[in-house]
C-alpha cells in the first residue's frame, strides 16, 4: 500500500493506495465520528462492492443511498434524494458520508456533505480510474445544470480517499481508457518524465497491469495533492489541472451529459488547447503533434464531435475559468509546463475550432 497525504493543516487526509483496501476497516476507522454512515452508490457499483464496505463498517449503524448511473444524474434533484434519505433517518452532524463509485457518486456525495446541516464528514472511495486518480481528491464536489458543467457545487475535502485498485479489475474498456485521459494531463501540464514513462507503458496501462495502474494512480494523485496543497480554491495554479476541460466541458454539454464520458471530452479537449498553443507560437509543433500522438495510443479521441465554433463559444463562455464573459485557456508553453491565457486572439481561436486537431505534423 501506497500512502500519501493532502497537506492542508488541520483539513489535511490521507489517500491510500493499493489492491485489497476494501478490506482494510483499520484505514476508515480514525474518519468515523459516531456510528451514523451513510454509503452512497449506484446501481451499476452496488452488486460489485457495497457488500464489502458493509462488512468494513459492521459495527456502525450503516445505511444506503442507491442512485441511478450515468452523468445526466447528476443533479440537485439527484442530491435532493441523499438528503431526503439521510433526514429520513435522523443522521446528524455527526455523521458520515461515504462516496463508492466514480467522479458522479463523488461529486454529488461531496456535495451533499458540504450542505448538510452545512457540512458533514464524508470520505471518498472511487471505483473507476478517473475518480482515482483525478475527481476524489482536491474537494472539487457539484451537480451539472442545462447550460454548464459542475456550476452548482463547493470546493470541500473528504476525511481520507481509499482507493482499492482491484475495482479496476470490473470497469469497462472504455471508462478504462477515459481515466488514462486525466492520468495523460498530469504529466502533460507539470511532470515530462512521467509523460515520457507514459509514453513507453501505455501497452501496460491497457492491459491493466497491476503495477503500471498503481504507478500511474500514485503519482496522479501526488500531482494532484502538490497543487491541491498550493492552491485549495483554485485561485492560482491549480486552474491548470483544467488543460482540455474549457473545450472537454462544452463537448459534454453540448452533446448531451453522458454522450461522451468525461474523460474522452477532456481528451479531445488536450488535443485543442495543444493545437491552439501551437498556433499561438507557444508550443512547438511536433510537441503538439506529440500530445496528440500519447492521447491517441491510449484509445482516446483525438477530434472533437462536429459543433459548430459558434457552438464551442457559446458553451466555453459558461466556463468558471471565464472572467466577465472573457475565456481563459489552460495551454502548453511545452510538454509538461502549462500556462493559463486569456485574451487568445479569435481568429486562432476560430481557426482551432473550425479545424479541429488536424495538425499541420499529423
Amino acid at each position: 500500500m501506497e500512502s500519501l497525504k493532502v497537506e492542508l493543516g488541520d483539513r489535511s487526509y490521507p489517500i491510500h493506495i493499493g489492491a485489497g483496501l476494501l478490506a482494510r476497516a483499520d484505514l476508515l476507522q480514525p474518519h468515523l465520528r459516531s456510528e451514523q454512515v451513510c454509503i452512497v452508490t449506484n446501481e451499476t457499483v452496488a452488486p460489485l462492492y457495497l457488500a464489502q464496505v458493509e462488512n468494513m463498517l459492521g459495527k456502525h449503524k450503516v445505511s444506503t443511498v442507491i442512485l441511478p448511473d450515468g452523468e445526466q444524474h447528476k443533479t440537485l434533484e439527484t442530491v435532493s434524494v441523499i438528503f431526503d434519505r439521510l433526514l429520513e433517518l435522523g443522521f446528524s452532524r455527526s455523521c458520515t458520508l461515504i462516496a463508492l463509485g466514480g467522479g458522479v457518486i463523488g461529486d454529488m456525495t461531496g456535495f451533499a456533505a458540504a450542505t448538510y446541516q452545512r457540512g458533514v464528514n464524508f470520505i471518498q472511495i472511487p471505483t473507476t480510474l478517473l475518480s482515482q486518480v483525478d475527481s476524489s481528491v482536491g474537494g472539487k464536489t457539484g451537480v451539472n445544470r442545462p447550460l454548464g458543467k459542475n456550476m452548482v457545487g463547493a470546493f470541500y475535502q473528504p476525511r481520507c480517499v481509499l482507493i482499492d485498485t482491484a475495482t479496476l479489475n470490473t470497469l469497462p474498456e472504455r471508462e478504462l481508457k477515459a481515466g488514462l485521459a486525466e492520468v495523460i494531463k498530469y504529466g502533460l501540464i507539470n511532470n515530462p518524465a512521467f509523460l515520457d514513462w507514459l509514453e513507453q507503458n501505455m501497452a501496460a496501462l491497457l492491459r491493466r497491469d497491476a503495477s503500471a495502474l498503481t504507478k500511474s494512480i500514485t503519482v496522479s494523485c501526488q500531482e494532484k495533492a502538490t497543487i491541491v496543497a498550493a492552491d485549495e480554491t483554485e485561485a492560482g495554479m491549480r486552474a491548470i489541472l483544467n488543460l482540455g476541460h474549457t473545450f472537454g466541458h462544452a463537448i459534454e454539454t453540448a452533446m448531451g451529459y453522458g454522450e461522451w464520458l468525461h474523460g474522452e471530452a477532456v481528451a479531445a479537449g488536450m488535443v485543442m488547447a495543444a493545437d491552439l498553443s501551437w498556433r499561438m507560437g507557444l508550443l512547438q509543433q511536433e510537441q503538439a503533434a506529440r500530445a496528440k500522438r500519447i492521447i491517441a495510443s491510449a484509445g482516446l479521441p483525438v477530434a472533437p464531435p462536429a459543433l459548430t465554433p459558434e457552438t464551442f463559444v457559446r458553451y466555453m463562455a459558461k466556463d468558471k475559468k471565464a472572467d466577465q464573459g472573457k475565456l481563459r485557456f489552460v495551454l502548453l508553453e511545452a510538454l509538461g509546463k502549462a500556462v493559463v491565457k486569456g485574451g487568445v486572439d479569435g481568429s486562432l481561436l476560430a481557426t482551432t475550432l473550425s479545424a479541429g486537431p488536424r495538425l499541420a505534423a499529423s
